[in-house]
Parts: structure tokens; C-alpha cells; sequence
């Protein structure tokens, strides 16, 4: 063989030998980037700009809040920022395009859709929880109800704690004559739209004040702005109830009832009850969907699902393209996120959905 062929060879050799070290190299760093721009989910947030405002449920809050942290890391180049103010703050400043974004756990009215200045709204669903029913009765720990005395409690016919329908529902405990203080949101909520819904469906002739973000309560009861106004009263309150969002009832250290359910058993509010109630949802073409008075031995009856909703029609294609990767992160990574702050993840199959309908977003 000549030198010059042996040469070739040689160098061919080594091209062979560097270019499968720069592939494995450039394949070890692509499969095995979860952190920084690019994120667990694989999407690259790096390209992404601008500052994207959101207000409404404080039903949603505390998830909000991990998740903006959690975005923070992976596109460094967004700024999301989030008030909060009750459902119907959301949906209002969303309508008039003061926020990019809203949280809201109820759907917007039909009527109310051409208020909406941005066109088609989309909805997507991003956790669960259960609405507990919260209360604070010396000497009692344990108390479970049925929707019927629910229906009757909050509508100010049942007025002692030791009323005979409560005493139904508890055979054998000691129930005090304390008179009960019904405490409810003052806002336009999502959370009393949720609650009432609820009862509307379970409750019977026991319960028709009808429902929605705000309802005519009786005037015996007491008001408290958001979920954690609702739990700061109950808290300072003997003989108060009032129906407060799982994830500020917790860190509130709040007790709560166990409700009776669809199958007739009492559950206490848990993620993994919500979870089972999830199961049995039946979800709309436009991803909403009712987990309320579910069916099953397990299912929590008061879970409540929650949206986030955006303008399907984003004309600035820098804040387009910030809030799809804010989407895509909540439905993917944001998950993970969602039962270490009292909240239970989407099912799998809903997920998809929602994902899916990122790409329905005509940006520019």
C-alpha cells in the first residue's frame, strides 16, 4: 500500500472517530437537559419574551404562585405576575384587556361573551381541588353532612349546630346549641360558583338560591373577601362554616366536614378523593367540565375544577408566543407542581387535550 493511500485511510479514520464523539455528545446533551431553557418537557423557552399580567380565582393562587417560580427558572426572559381577586375580577379584566391571562373556576355567560374584547376565549384546565367545608365548633372535631343540611345551612333555614338534620347526620356525638355563622365569599367567585352548583345538584328543595359567582345570601350570614378572608372568619369564629378552597384551608389549618356523596358514604376532602371524582368528569368540547357531585364510593362531591383563559387570537406575536410556552409549562412540568401545593393533577387524557389546544392559538 502506498503512503499517500495509507495517509488517507488514516485521516478518514479519524473524521470517523470525532464525528461519533461530537453525536454522542450533542445526543447526551439534548436528551438529558430537564433544567434551564429547555425544561423536562423538552420545550425551549429560551426564545421566549415579555411580561405576562393575570388576575382572578383564589381558588387557583397558590398553584399560580409555585408555578410562576417554577417558569421563572426555565424562560428567564418572561415575567409572570399574577393578582389574584376572585373569578369574576378575572374575567372582567380579561374582557377588557387589562390582563393577558385570567383564572377563573367558572365558565364565562353566554351573555356575557360579546363583552369580551379580544373575540374567541379558550379555556384550559390546569388542577383540581376540593372545596371543603371548614368549620370551627368548640368541642367537635369530626363532623360529616349530607347535602340536604348543607342546602339547608347555607340558605339560613338550619340556625344551631345541635338542628336535628346535623344530628342525623352524626348519630352519637355531642352537638352543642351554639348558634352557626355562615361565612361567604363578597367577591364575584368561582369558588361560590362551584359551591352552589353543587348544591343546586345535590341539595334538594333544601337549597334554592340558585347559582353563580355571587348569590343573594341571607342576611343573617357574613361575608369575607376571597378564599382567604372566608377562612380568616371561620377561624376567628365559634360556631362559623363556610366553604374554602383545599389549599388555603390547609395552611389555615382549618377543620373540615366529611360530605356525603352520590354513593351515599361521608369523605373527607383529600387530593386523592378529588382525584377519584376527576375520573367520572365529563369534559366538554371546549375542555370544561363538571367533577361536582361525582359518582363512586371514593369520590370527594365538592371537587371543583379550575381554567386558566386566554384570547385564542393574539394579534403581538412576542406576547403570543409567551403565553403558549406559560400553557405548555402549567400542562407539563407545572403538574409535578400541583399535589406538593394541595392541588390534584389533571388526568392524563384531559391534559392532552389541553395541550393540543395550544396549537389552536393563531399568534401575530
Amino acid at each position: 500500500m502506498s503512503l499517500t493511500r495509507r495517509a488517507t485511510m488514516l485521516a478518514a479514520g479519524l473524521f470517523a472517530v470525532f464525528a461519533l464523539a461530537a453525536t454522542a455528545c450533542g445526543s447526551s446533551s439534548n436528551n438529558n437537559s430537564t433544567t434551564g431553557t429547555t425544561g423536562g418537557s423538552g420545550f425551549d423557552y429560551s426564545s421566549l419574551s415579555g411580561t405576562l399580567n393575570g388576575s382572578g380565582s383564589t381558588f387557583q393562587k397558590d398553584f399560580n404562585e409555585a408555578a410562576i417560580q417554577g417558569f421563572s427558572d426555565v424562560a428567564q426572559n418572561v415575567t409572570v405576575n399574577y393578582a389574584g381577586g376572585g373569578s369574576g375580577k378575572g374575567k372582567t379584566d380579561l374582557a377588557n384587556e387589562v390582563v393577558q391571562w385570567a383564572g377563573t373556576d367558572s365558565t364565562i355567560k353566554s351573555d356575557q361573551l360579546s363583552t369580551f374584547k379580544g373575540g374567541t376565549v379558550l379555556y384550559f384546565p390546569t388542577v383540581a381541588a376540593p372545596i371543603t367545608v371548614s368549620f370551627n365548633l368548640s368541642g367537635v372535631s369530626k363532623i360529616q353532612l349530607s347535602a340536604s343540611t348543607l342546602g339547608g345551612i347555607f340558605s339560613g333555614k338550619i340556625t344551631k349546630w345541635n338542628d336535628s338534620a346535623i344530628a342525623a347526620d352524626n348519630p352519637g356525638v355531642s352537638l352543642p346549641s351554639t348558634a352557626i355563622t355562615v361565612v361567604h365569599r363578597s367577591d364575584g367567585s368561582g369558588t361560590t360558583n362551584q359551591f352552589t352548583h353543587y348544591l343546586t345538584l345535590a341539595a334538594g328543595s333544601s337549597w334554592a338560591l340558585g347559582t353563580g359567582d355571587t348569590v343573594n345570601w341571607p342576611t343573617s350570614t357574613k361575608a369575607a373577601n376571597g378564599n382567604p378572608g372566608v377562612a380568616q372568619a371561620v377561624k376567628a369564629t365559634d360556631g362559623a362554616i363556610g366553604y374554602v378552597d383545599y389549599s388555603t384551608a390547609v395552611a389555615s389549618k382549618l377543620t373540615f366536614a366529611s360530605i356525603k356523596n352520590k354513593s351515599g358514604s361521608y369523605v373527607a376532602p383529600s387530593l386523592d378523593a378529588a382525584s377519584a371524582a376527576l375520573e367520572t368528569a365529563q369534559v366538554n368540547a371546549n375542555l370544561t367540565y363538571l367533577a361536582l357531585d361525582a359518582s363512586g364510593a371514593d369520590a370527594y362531591p365538592i371537587t371543583a375544577a379550575t381554567y386558566v383563559i386566554v384570547y385564542q387570537n393574539q394579534s403581538d406575536a412576542t406576547i403570543g408566543k409567551a403565553l403558549q410556552g406559560w400553557l405548555h409549562y402549567l400542562l407539563t412540568d407545572g403538574q409535578a407542581l400541583a399535589n406538593p401545593n394541595n392541588y390534584a393533577k389533571l388526568p392524563a387524557s384531559l391534559d392532552q387535550k389541553a395541550l393540543a389546544q395550544i396549537d389552536t392559538m393563531k399568534i401575530g
